[in-house]
């Protein structure tokens, strides 16, 4: 029986809002949610830590970046080329 299981890979594009680490850049991915009650809408946004083996990336750069294997307590995601 030869079974291969396969995961999902998420995959988000955000903006650059630090790239002082090595070979790692933090970017916040915004979305729109809509108020239940109220239906106004509202943004939420939320931070990664990309890993970034090239380091070329500046402040403000659109990126995307995909779901990867744990590359160090806070890393898992890396840069799509």
């Amino acid at each position: 029986m030869n079974t291969k299981i396969t995961t999902i890979r998420r995959a988000f594009t955000g903006v650059v809002t630090s790239n002082k680490m090595e070979k790692t850049i933090v970017v916040r991915v915004d979305r729109t949610l809509v108020h239940p009650k109220y239906g106004k809408r509202y943004v939420r946004s939320e931070k990664f830590h990309v890993h970034a083996p090239t380091g070329t990336y500046e402040i403000g750069q659109t990126v995307s970046f995909k779901e990867c294997r744990p590359l160090s307590k806070t890393k898992r995601w890396t840069v799509v080329a």
